[in-house]
């Protein structure tokens, strides 16, 4: 292959906020898996986007790192010139001009300084569809080094850090103009941009104080006219709140209420399956009502016994008519096909993710941890009726294969006791 069809190839066609307007005219919020540590390498977001996920993170890249380290750089970030021999998707919004099976992607950086977030963005540019800092990780030693939700303390450095890299793609040719009058932006409520032009986003946690996390996101945010941002992903905890406490729904309500007008936002935090979310949207599947239906008393006993009490309703779940896109990590990494609809994983998805690991390669132990948890018993409804792939004896046994071929075998080994045709490679 020549080189300069190789860069037309490895050079994404679609631009992230083309997607949501792709997923509003679908009557649909935009699906999103996200970054994850060690986890959301190349098979993984090829076998998440091909059932159904639009935009994937890469993990946190640190940019200092990036930026001085060509071995940091290969292993950090990869990405495919090749089609996937997988069925075909059902939902073909993103495939890229010319058939190739893009993969939208984001890569997403750790940072605390301008010059090196700029210069990541600009190195990873040729290769993904965007660009996010990392405002949200909690963990103690991105928090010291000033990396992370440390950063939501820091509002003004987010800030300035963002106009640089948005500057710097401009400069190099990567900018999208999302100006009332550009010829980009008149085709839907977020523009929509393609070809050459580079997302730059936050991903954020939120304050205790949710004062100051309307400030942080109104300072990030700049002119609303020429937004510093394209969007924005919320994860509503704080940076100390653990992920057994559930979301802070008043505080997404009221961001979504005050931001989503402005830009496209999408949720991080409980997102384990479509049917179980804690909150409801025009762009969801209409969700059941519940009502308190009390019977008249009888006439032959009104007059000895008590009227009864009305019963008690369940909390009625907030509307978020503004909220535009769902982030999912673990619900994902269990149920690749959450977005697909399905509430457990199917045997499919693992046969998609075996043989994406056969096109870019995995370390074995990782690669085996994929599998574990695919055949586990997952995050959705399913989880507590016997939903999972594996027993737990089973995804013990197969944590302890020593190569793909016994990986294979035993896989094999099990569907066909049950009855089930084997996988395989394509």
């Amino acid at each position: 292959m020549d080189s300069e069809r190789e860069d037309e190839l490895l050079q994404p066609k679609i631009h992230p906020l083309k997607l949501f307007d792709i997923a509003k005219s679908e009557d649909r919020l935009l699906y999103a898996c996200a970054p994850m540590v060690r986890y959301s390498k190349l098979a993984f977001r090829q076998t998440v986007h091909h059932f159904g996920t639009d935009l994937c993170w890469t993990p946190m890249i640190l940019a200092k790192e990036f930026n001085r380290n060509q071995f940091a750089r290969d292993s950090d970030l990869t990405v495919s010139t090749s089609v996937p021999p997988f069925p075909p998707r059902t939902n073909s919004s993103t495939r890229a001009p010319g058939g190739g099976a893009e993969v939208p992607t984001i890569a997403q950086f750790g940072a605390n300084d301008p010059v090196e977030l700029s210069r990541a963005a600009s190195l990873a540019a040729p290769f993904v569809n965007g660009v996010d800092l990392n405002c949200g990780c909690p963990q103690s030693w991105a928090c010291s080094s000033s990396l992370g939700a440390a950063l939501m303390e820091r509002r003004e450095l987010v800030r300035d850090m963002i106009v640089a890299t948005r500057a710097r793609l401009s400069l190099e040719g990567w900018a999208v103009d999302l100006s009332p009058d550009s010829e980009l932006s008149n085709q839907g409520p977020y523009g929509r941009g393609q070809g050459r032009g580079r997302s730059v986003s936050v991903k954020i946690r939120v304050h205790k104080d949710l004062r100051k996390t309307l400030d942080f996101v109104t300072t990030v945010l700049g002119d609303e006219q020429r937004r510093n941002i394209d969007f924005l992903t919320i994860h509503p905890r704080t940076r100390n709140t653990p992920s057994s406490v559930p979301i802070n729904l008043e505080a997404l309500e009221v961001l979504t209420s005050t931001f989503g007008t402005k830009l496209p936002i999408l949720v991080s935090g409980d997102v384990f399956a479509l049917s179980t979310l804690p909150y409801t949207s025009h762009l969801l599947d209409t969700q059941p009502t519940f009502t308190t239906t009390i019977s008249p008393p009888s006439p032959s006993t009104s007059s000895n016994k008590p009227p009864p009490q009305p019963q008690s309703q369940p909390p009625t779940k907030p509307h978020l008519p503004h909220l535009s896109g769902l982030m999912s990590a673990r619900a994902l990494l269990a149920n690749p096909a959450l977005f697909a609809g399905h509430n457990s994983c199917p045997w499919a998805a693992v046969d998609v993710f075996m043989n994406a690991v056969a096109r870019a390669p995995l370390p074995l132990k990782l690669a085996v941890h994929h599998l574990t948890e695919m055949c586990g018993p997952g995050f959705g409804p399913d989880r507590e009726r016997g939903g999972a792939l594996l027993t737990r004896a089973e995804r013990a046994r197969l944590a302890e294969t020593g190569s793909w071929v016994d990986v294979v075998d035993y896989l094999d080994e099990v569907r066909r006791g049950r009855g089930l045709a084997g996988g395989g490679v394509w």
